[in-house]
């Protein structure tokens, strides 16, 4: 799955829909007319956004741990789009050893910090002041975080569900100021 195919991050907007200008028409249409209820275009945003987080932290998942095992790399490396999740380095399979563990640690763009920071945001940003848009992409994490282990064909390096405590701690954090519960349904 991969994200950055040239549509919007915002589901609000139509080229987030993947319209083209007749089907913008109709669409526009069937809103007006009360063929599409207000209730299921939100849904609709919804179900995009939560399939957005997904990729976008399955992505980041399998990048992170690319630099562990170079014959699972070679596998993962074509499904994922870098640019997408703004790393613009060097090739990670034309990476040294030392360059990799230069990538995922502490200070490296695929380190704990900095990529549960991109995966956090990307939900905060998204999801706004909306308890259940941040709910969703909660739930989009953890279900990108299954999909890389599932790619990966194992349990993930120990940095990647570091990873994930913490961003789902920044979501978490901003869930129950907003006055929200949240059910931990990573066990």
């Amino acid at each position: 799955m991969q994200i950055g195919t040239g549509t919007s991050i915002n589901p609000y907007t139509q080229s987030a829909l993947g319209l083209n200008e007749k089907e913008t028409q109709d669409f526009k249409e069937k809103i007006k007319s009360g063929e599409i209820s207000g209730k299921a275009l939100s849904q609709a945003y919804l179900v995009e956004y939560s399939l957005r987080i997904e990729s976008y932290s399955a992505n980041n998942l399998q990048a992170q741990s690319a630099p562990f095992d170079l014959e699972k790399v070679k596998d993962i490396l074509s499904s994922i789009d870098f640019e997408a999740i703004g790393y613009s380095g060097k090739a990670i399979a034309d990476m040294n050893p030392d360059e990799a563990k230069a990538l995922v640690s502490e200070e490296g763009f695929f380190g704990v910090t900095q990529t549960s920071e991109r995966l956090a945001d990307f939900v905060l940003m998204g999801g706004g002041d909306d308890l259940e848009r941040l709910k969703a992409g909660r739930e989009g994490i953890i279900t990108g975080f299954n999909e890389a282990e599932k790619m990966w064909g194992d349990k993930l390096p120990d940095i990647s569900y570091e990873t994930l405590d913490k961003a789902l701690a920044k979501i978490d954090e901003k869930i129950t100021a907003l006055g929200g519960n949240v059910l931990d349904t990573t066990a």
